[in-house]
């Protein structure tokens, strides 16, 4: 008996660009123009906030100048004056898209033109190869911010590895008592309420930019992105898209850092190693289509700890995902495991 599946494609009327993204293994399991540079309006804030929680304390107080008064739209209405934590103000960035945290965050930390600036280089360093800030808030009419949906997708991946921000992405509701007053915001994101799997994300929009929606999801261990641009129902679709893509893929290990072997007359006085379990979103179809090819460098002079090659990962002749390959001398492997024995016998 021979038995056909048909996978009929979800229908994405409206939008002009999207893509769902493996979180684990960054591996793209839908998509449509996934690299149409577009404006991308307050979704700009999901780098804001990594700029910002990778150069500065969150517990550190800071207070708004007249840099506030350069913008208008989503506001957490802060005061001249006035002065808060920027855990505080990257709650208000996050849930209500305040512009003028945007300019208190970039203005008070790094100084504006370097934020800008780290901005760009942080999304160089993540691979956001069609991507470029020029505020660092979203607003596009004296300046703009151009990304992909690829790119976005990239930049929530990143993203999601910050626990802080990842705390504060999905927060409801939040209340603060300022040096002035207090305030009481709600989350924007409408899916941290409608879909239970959902663990946060980001809104959008512009009358130039149209709606934009950036969210990420987590259901049974299984890790998934989706980025919409110019879709006006972005929550329900997001919503269909998550029930979708959990549906048609499962988690698998694809290397185990504990079972990780490979002999190699070269480093033959070195155990090879990986960091991390890698794991990969496929459809049963494919599990028979994946191939791991290991690349490994000669190097003449290697110190434990060294990057010595990788293990590429690939799925029907695609590349997915790699893991650094490190050496460990076998005299500090032994030192290691005597290390380990005698912690274990106290």
């Amino acid at each position: 008996m021979i038995i056909v599946v048909i996978v009929v494609p979800m229908e994405v009327k409206g939008i002009e660009s999207y893509v769902v993204m493996d979180t684990d293994s960054g591996r793209v399991l839908g998509s449509s123009n996934a690299n149409e540079r577009l404006l991308i309006a307050s979704t700009t804030k999901i780098m804001t906030a990594i700029v910002a929680l990778e150069n500065a304390d969150a517990t550190s107080v800071l207070c708004a100048g007249d840099e506030i008064l350069e913008v208008y739209g989503s506001m957490i209405y802060i005061d001249e004056g006035e002065c808060m934590t920027l855990y505080d103000l990257l709650v208000g960035l996050m849930l209500r898209s305040g512009n003028d945290a945007a300019m208190v965050i970039a203005t008070n930390t790094l100084g504006y033109d370097e934020f800008i600036r780290k901005m760009n280089e942080t999304a160089s360093k993540i691979g956001m190869k069609n991507t470029n800030f020029e505020n660092p808030h979203g607003l596009d009419d004296e300046s703009k911010n151009y990304s992909t949906a690829y790119d976005l997708a990239l930049l929530m991946r990143y993203a999601t590895k910050n626990k802080t921000f990842m705390e504060i992405t999905a927060i409801k509701k939040y209340t603060l008592t300022s040096t002035k007053e207090t305030h009481l915001w709600y989350n924007k994101n409408q899916l941290l309420s409608s879909y239970k799997y959902a663990t946060g994300g980001k809104i959008g929009y512009t009358g130039n930019s149209g709606h934009i929606f950036v969210s990420s999801a987590s259901k049974a261990y299984e890790d998934l992105i989706v980025v919409t641009m110019k879709d006006p129902d972005r929550f329900n679709t997001h919503k269909k898209m998550y029930e979708k893509y959990f549906d048609m893929y499962d988690k698998y290990k694809v290397l185990d850092k504990y079972t990780f072997v490979i002999k190699e007359d070269y480093y033959k006085n070195y155990h090879l190693y990986i960091k991390d379990d890698v794991y990969v979103m496929l459809n049963k179809s494919e599990l028979d289509k994946i191939n791991v090819n290991i690349e490994l460098k000669k190097k003449s002079k290697v110190k434990s700890g060294d990057i010595v090659g990788s293990a590429k990962i690939y799925v029907d002749n695609k590349f997915i995902e790699e893991a650094y390959i490190y050496a460990l001398s076998k005299e500090d492997k032994l030192s290691k495991i005597k290390r380990w024995l005698f912690f274990w016998k106290k």
